[in-house]
């Protein structure tokens, strides 16, 4: 990672971090912990390991037509990831994993991001599903400007980004012969002539990793397993609510769970810091949950 991106990543944080905790005094956060019913956070951790392991399994299937890896061998792997996701900015894990595969499976990096880069795919579109489903339900409780008004808007334009990409990329699985010689015109035009052969060979590495895309019943494979992947997640947020002198419905959180998510696509400091906090307190306010 550059210098310059770290940097922009820390502001980026510093500033969502103030947003989530302007006004606040410390005994108003200090208070609410020391009264916390911590044994609901038990089960919350077993539920993220299950769906760590629901990942490990939806992994092993976009990879099954490069080289069949056990989702056992799998797990510890992408839990390298997410620990990576949380120590290192800018989502440094999703690379540390695929190069962490190639020491261990010899499967090539390209290859393998490419089937990251259809995982986070897919947890956009269920992510915007899940705002889509329950900004109904928070616009009767802010109304349809300010808030609800930009979260709106940032769905639409997700809408089109995610969705947009997906098509690219499932053209692109679906007719892999035509995609290769599109790719190879577009290098021999635009790239020196130096590099060319090297870029054409990565590139050939990553349109093999969209091989699981060639099929509806594929592509539909991978949505419902993000699907229940998602839901997993709502649900640890579920049990660590119970913690806490709160309650919203379990279809709060999903929105929550969405646009948080959403939010931490923005280059950040490690951990998500700032850009999954401010965007979550802003949902929750929203519900009449105090800061």
């Amino acid at each position: 990672m550059k210098r310059w991106q770290f940097w922009v990543g820390l502001a980026l944080s510093a500033g969502f971090l103030y947003l989530a905790l302007r006004g606040l005094e410390i005994n108003e956060i200090w208070e609410p912990l020391k009264s916390a019913r911590y044994w609901w956070l038990l089960p919350g951790v077993g539920i993220y390991f299950i769906g760590v392991w629901v990942r490990a399994w939806r992994w092993h299937y976009l990879l099954r037509p490069i080289k069949s890896v056990s989702t056992k061998k799998m797990f510890p792997i992408v839990a390298i990831g997410y620990m990576g996701n949380n120590i290192y900015p800018a989502r440094a894990g999703e690379v540390l994993r695929a190069v962490v595969l190639k020491r261990k499976e010899e499967i090539p990096v390209s290859a393998s991001l490419a089937t990251i880069i259809i995982e986070r795919i897919f947890d956009g579109v269920v992510m915007l599903g899940f705002v889509f489903l329950n900004l109904p339900e928070l616009a009767t409780l802010t109304g349809t400007s300010g808030f609800i008004g930009n979260i709106q808007t940032l769905a639409l334009w997700g809408s089109g980004a995610f969705f947009g990409a997906l098509a690219v990329f499932m053209l692109a699985a679906m007719f892999p012969e035509r995609a290769e010689k599109i790719i190879i015109k577009l290098i021999q035009v635009f790239l020196p002539e130096k590099i060319r052969e090297k870029v054409l060979e990565i590139v050939l590495k990553f349109l093999k990793g969209l091989a699981s895309l060639r099929s509806p019943k594929e592509a539909l494979m991978v949505l419902l397993t993000s699907i229940v992947i998602w839901l997993l997640e709502t649900g640890k947020y579920w049990l660590v609510m119970h913690a806490f002198n709160f309650r919203v419905s379990f279809f709060a959180l999903m929105l929550m769970n969405g646009i948080v998510n959403l939010a931490t696509t923005i280059p950040s400091a490690p951990g998500y810091v700032g850009t999954f906090d401010a965007p979550g307190i802003a949902v929750l306010s929203a519900y009449g949950v105090e800061q």
